[in-house]
């Protein structure tokens, strides 16, 4: 009884922490355009003080729809690639997943972007692989090492149910392995919402465009913009998950 009222305790903290960030990100958002006495003040020696070639909500939505888009793609692939080289007609392809993952992960997101460019061009699509390729390797890692932590009893009385392996898969693995899945979901989004800001150098939009043209004209107030726009969307993101692995705890206990 007392475990079940902290996990539910925890739920509760957890969903508040989220709804008191994003409300002061959305006020944040909302504020900023508003704010050039504030950023007049601040930097006096600036004359234009507030960025304002495009509205920080569009940035904002061009952000996370980028982040979101490039994320769906390297789940599908993360998890996908976790659950086939766990499987027996899969395991002999562990060892490729893992090198061809470590590869998209250690290549700076610049060194990609400098290379699809001339290929695909300037824009969203350049920036959307870059972002594919970096978000694959936490999630498929955190696949692979929920899936083998399931217990074998689990497994084993399933099996013994009549259970055919993709039930198993779906029923009995896929929900024990949700909790460590998810928290490399949690680590990949988070990184790519701070990555995806240098996806403005090949032409897309996104919450960089502020930190770029501040720092090539050498206008700090517009790079303090799009640093504090990127950082809180990684802050309420990061959140946002923390309650969503807290409701799964609760499902799992």
């Amino acid at each position: 009884m007392m475990d079940t009222m902290a996990i539910a305790l925890g739920i509760r903290d957890a969903l508040r922490r989220f709804i008191i960030g994003l409300v002061l990100y959305l006020a944040i958002l909302l504020a900023l355009p508003y704010s050039t006495p504030i950023f007049s003040a601040l930097f006096p020696q600036l004359e234009r003080p507030l960025y304002q070639q495009q509205t920080f909500a569009k940035l904002v939505a061009a952000h996370v729809m980028l982040v979101l888009v490039a994320s769906f793609v390297a789940m599908v692939v993360g998890i996908g690639a976790g659950m086939f080289v766990t499987r027996p007609r899969g395991r002999e392809f562990r060892k490729i997943f893992e090198t061809l993952s470590a590869m998209g992960q250690t290549f700076p997101p610049v060194a990609v972007l400098a290379i699809c460019v001339p290929v695909i061009g300037f824009g969203f699509w350049p920036a959307f692989v870059a972002l594919a390729l970096y978000g694959v390797l936490p999630i498929g890692e955190n696949t692979v090492s929920g899936l083998e932590a399931v217990s074998p009893a689990a497994k084993e009385a399933a099996d013994g149910i009549g259970m055919t392996p993709i039930q198993v898969l779906r029923r009995i693995e896929l929900p024990l392995a949700a909790p460590v899945i998810l928290a490399g979901i949690r680590t990949s989004v988070t990184i790519n919402i701070g990555t995806a800001a240098i996806a403005s150098t090949v032409g897309s939009v996104s919450l960089g465009l502020p930190i770029i043209v501040g720092l090539n004209g050498n206008n700090t107030a517009y790079i303090v913009q799009g640093a504090v726009l990127v950082a809180g969307l990684a802050i309420v993101v990061d959140l946002g998950f923390e309650a969503l692995l807290s409701r799964l705890s609760r499902w799992k206990a």
